[in-house]
């Protein structure tokens, strides 16, 4: 293995591509204690929580979601469900499954704090959220005793720009909303590979893909330092010592 390789830093995330589904799923398994079912006649993972009242599901659907995940009904808490298309950020997605695996916070319940600290603004109607760039538009709807939020990523731009979209039930806990809406307000860029296969074409003309050399060991060791990192969140520990960090960049696109 060389000691450095070439990555592509991308940004705005939310154009970044779907990513590596592993960062939830060996996640939730290793940090988490979420076991799986395997069938290897069926293109899909199963992962169900360590009280078996949740289930993920990430199969492709042509037509839905990729991405299901759905918690039964427990003591004071309702049933509450949430999908995201197959191109959200799997680093997206990851702001909400992983506050699954660490204790609940207080300090981190209100979904609506991470979208006003980077700035997002509202619709005309005030009811909508919007990002700065106006790619994502993120709504709680709510309607006699139903609600949900509703998120999507779309390119103003272009006909029927529609990139990807996420859906919570109104009864998802604020502090999984807030998880999710944590990430999607970050503006760090998303580390994907140079292949220009993994990095959607239709985002190509909106996006700031960044090359850049990193140690080898640094993009190999990602996955096991963050399964590291929420195992020591979840025991309540000290999080480990953070990667080495990333040299300059070489060129930009």
């Amino acid at each position: 293995m060389p000691d450095e390789i070439d990555v592509a830093l991308v940004e705005p995330r939310c154009l970044a591509g779907g990513g590596d589904p592993s960062w939830i799923t060996v996640a939730l398994h290793q940090a988490g204690g979420w076991s799986y079912g395997h069938d290897p006649l069926m293109p899909r993972v199963l992962l169900s929580s360590p009280d078996q009242q949740a289930l993920l599901r990430l199969e492709p659907d042509a037509d839905g979601p990729w991405w299901r995940l759905q918690h039964a009904a427990t003591d004071g808490q309702r049933a509450w469900s949430a999908s995201f298309g197959a191109r959200t950020p799997v680093e997206i997605i990851a702001g909400l499954t992983d506050a699954l695996t660490v204790p609940k916070t207080a300090s981190a319940a209100d979904p609506y704090e991470p979208l006003h600290r980077a700035g997002w603004r509202t619709d005309y109607a005030g009811k909508a959220f919007l990002s700065p760039d106006g790619y994502v538009r993120i709504e709680h709807f709510t309607h006699r005793s139903d609600s949900f939020w509703f998120a999507r990523a779309a390119l103003p731009t272009v006909a029927h720009g529609l990139i990807w979209q996420a859906h919570l039930s109104g009864e998802t806990p604020p502090h999984l909303v807030a998880g999710f809406t944590r990430a999607l307000a970050d503006d760090t860029p998303l580390r994907r590979d140079l292949d220009p296969t993994r990095i959607p074409y239709y985002g190509t003309p909106h996006t700031r893909v960044t090359r850049r050399r990193v140690p080898a060991a640094t993009v190999a060791s990602a996955l096991e330092h963050r399964v590291k990192d929420l195992t020591a969140r979840r025991a309540g520990a000290p999080p480990p010592a953070p990667q080495p960090p990333e040299t300059s960049p070489r060129r930009t696109r």
